[in-house]
C-alpha cells in the first residue's frame, strides 16, 4: 500500500527504520538517474560509515534490603580480615555504540571519472552537533564546496540541526538545497511543507549539457513500496519534535485519526 502521506513520510523518520530507508532511497535515486543520464554520467552509491548509541534506559534507583559481608575465619575462631561490600545505590547504563553505514550518491563522468555533483541525504548523526559523524559530514560538506562539484543535500529530518545557509530560510520541516559550482557561493534551496508532494529536482552535469531531473517523491514512493513500510510503520505513535497545532490536525486527518484535544 502507498504511504498516507503526499510527500514525505514523517514515520519514516523513526530510528528503527530510518538507516534502512536512507539507504533504500540513495538505491532508487541511483538507479532513476542511471536511466537518465547513461552513456556519459554515471550515477554510484558511495559507502560511509557511522556509529550511533543504543537507546539509554532511565536510570534506577536500588533498594536492597541487605548489605553483603565477608569474613575469614582466624586459628582461634573468631573472624579476621572482615572486607564489607557496599553495594551500590543506583543501576545505570553504559552507552554502546553499533556501526551503521549510510549511503550517498555520486554523479560521475562515465570517461574520466570526474565527480560532478555529489547528493547528500542527511541522517540524524549528520545533525547532532558534537557527534563525531556531524563533524566528518561537515568536513565533507566543506570540501565539496571548494571543489569544482555540485551539492545537492537532501533533508528530510525534521530533528537536528541544519547545515548553515543565510540567511535564515522560511519555516519548514524538510529542505532541499543545491549549490552549484559555478554559481558559488549563491544556492538555491526549496522549502517541503509537510502537506507538499516532494519536489523534481535539477541534477547539474557538465556544461553544455542540461540538467538531469530527479523526480525525489517519485523515488520516495518506490523506496517506501519496495520496503514494506506500510507493514511496519506504526501510525499511532506519538513523533517528536512535536508538530504545531495546524500540522498536527492535518497530520491526523490523513491517518483518520481523532484531532488533537478532540
Amino acid at each position: 500500500m502507498p504511504s498516507p502521506f503526499p510527500g514525505m513520510d514523517p514515520y519514516l523518520e523513526q530510528s528503527e527504520v530510518w538507516a534502512e530507508f536512507h539507504n533504500n532511497l540513495a538505491a532508487e535515486i541511483q538507479g532513476y538517474l542511471n536511466q537518465r543520464i547513461r552513456p556519459r554520467y554515471i550515477a554510484r552509491q558511495v559507502p560511509v560509515t557511522a556509529y550511533d548509541t543504543l537507546a539509554i534506559l532511565p536510570v534506577r534507583t536500588l533498594k536492597p534490603d541487605v548489605s553483603v559481608s565477608r569474613g575469614r575465619e582466624g586459628r582461634s575462631g573468631g573472624q579476621s580480615g572482615l572486607a564489607t561490600l557496599t553495594p551500590p545505590a543506583v543501576e545505570a547504563t553504559i552507552p554502546l555504540e553499533y556501526e551503521t553505514e549510510l549511503f550517498s550518491v555520486e554523479v560521475r563522468s562515465a570517461d574520466s571519472r570526474e565527480l560532478v555533483t555529489a547528493i547528500e541525504i542527511l541522517s540524524p548523526v549528520n545533525k547532532r552537533p558534537g557527534h563525531e559523524a556531524h563533524r566528518d559530514y561537515h568536513r565533507k560538506r566543506r570540501a565539496l564546496l571548494r571543489s569544482a562539484a555540485n551539492l545537492l543535500e537532501i533533508d528530510l529530518l525534521r530533528r537536528g540541526e541544519r547545515p548553515p545557509v543565510e540567511p535564515p530560510l522560511p519555516s519548514a520541516p524538510y529542505y532541499a538545497t543545491l549549490s552549484r559550482a559555478m554559481e558559488r557561493p549563491r544556492a538555491v534551496v526549496w522549502p517541503i511543507q509537510i502537506s507538499d508532494p516532494l519536489p523534481h529536482l535539477p541534477v547539474p552535469l557538465l556544461l553544455p549539457d542540461p540538467d538531469a531531473s530527479l523526480d525525489l517523491q517519485e523515488v520516495l514512493t518506490l523506496a517506501y513500496e519496495r520496503g514494506g513500510y506500510d507493514l511496519e510503520l506504526d501510525y499511532t505513535a506519538a513523533l517528536p519534535p512535536p508538530w504545531s497545532p495546524d500540522e498536527a490536525r492535518w497530520v491526523a486527518e490523513r491517518l483518520g485519526l481523532d484531532p488533537p484535544g478532540g
